[in-house]
């Protein structure tokens, strides 16, 4: 049987599951990899509620119509190069300072309660990582890690509509599936517009780690619904 749909979004929980999961992968680094699996994503997608099938499924048509080295560099342009599209969660509510460290291992905390272990290659808090683990490992307590983070995405989500950026789609799919914004959320959203991050340039020592690793988030392969199974 199906899972009756959240009050809050209307997604079941398989629907939300599939929806991250897509997310996830879409956000990953635009190689050979993930281009193969454009196939299972346009699968994935039909599966899902309008709100985030149409999104993603635009992003999707985007990885076909785009020759994989201008996907490649454009990738690198926006999220490596643009502070406010930044993937890594915890620099929104953290920046560069002590405090990060203490968040980052909040999130690996919540990894390893759900008996997942990161292979190091990615920090904790990278969209891609937490939208799988809300996938594929804790859904309710992903999306307590997502909500929580809630301001930091909808200023990623603002910052990569701005720029045009043709991965805008994916923060609209995946806000589509979250509570509606609260007003202590809009208050925080403009703060962060306003101010930006904390600033305090002491590295990430508390975390152990000093830099991110930088290339593709290694996911492994998605685990699709079949369309028919849907009642």
């Amino acid at each position: 049987m199906r899972s009756k749909p959240s009050k809050n979004t209307g997604f079941s929980d398989q629907d939300l599951a599939t929806a991250w999961q897509a997310a996830s992968l879409l956000l990953g680094y635009p190689d050979e990899e993930l281009l193969a699996r454009r196939p299972l994503l346009r699968r994935a997608v039909a599966t899902l509620p309008a709100p985030a099938a149409e999104p993603l499924g635009r992003v999707r048509d985007h990885l076909d119509a785009t020759p994989p080295q201008k996907l490649a560099a454009d990738y690198v342009t926006t999220f490596d190069q643009r502070k406010r599209c930044c993937l890594y969660l915890t620099y929104y509510a953290c920046g560069d300072t002590r405090k990060r460290g203490m968040a980052l291992l909040r999130f690996q905390q919540a990894y390893r309660a759900a008996g997942l272990d990161l292979d190091g290659a990615e920090l904790p808090d990278h969209l891609a990582v937490v939208l799988e683990f809300a996938a594929t490992g804790d859904l309710a307590e992903g999306r307590r890690l997502l909500v929580e983070h809630r301001a930091g995405l909808e200023l990623l989500r603002l910052s990569l509509t701005e720029a045009g950026s043709p991965w805008a789609p994916v923060l609209d799919a995946v806000s589509a599936t979250l509570p509606p914004l609260t007003g202590r959320i809009e208050d925080a959203v403009a703060k962060l517009i306003a101010e930006g991050p904390p600033e305090e340039t002491v590295g990430l020592a508390p975390y152990g780690i000093e830099t991110a690793a930088v290339g593709p988030v290694l996911l492994p392969d998605p685990v699709v619904p079949a369309v028919g199974a849907r009642s």
